[in-house]
């Protein structure tokens, strides 16, 4: 294997990788069923200490 070779395939499949896992970030975050997670992340600073 020479660097060419190994740069090459990097780039190709390195591509599809960061689209596959920002489409699945993507996917995560616009779940329905996440909403409530985030809303409750969302308000944690506006909780009082005890």
């Amino acid at each position: 294997m020479t660097y060419e070779t190994v740069s090459s395939f990097a780039q190709s499949w390195g591509l599809v990788y960061l689209v596959i896992l920002f489409a699945g970030a993507l996917v995560y975050a616009l779940w329905p069923g996440a909403q409530k997670k985030f809303d409750d992340a969302a308000h944690i600073p506006f909780k009082e200490d005890r």
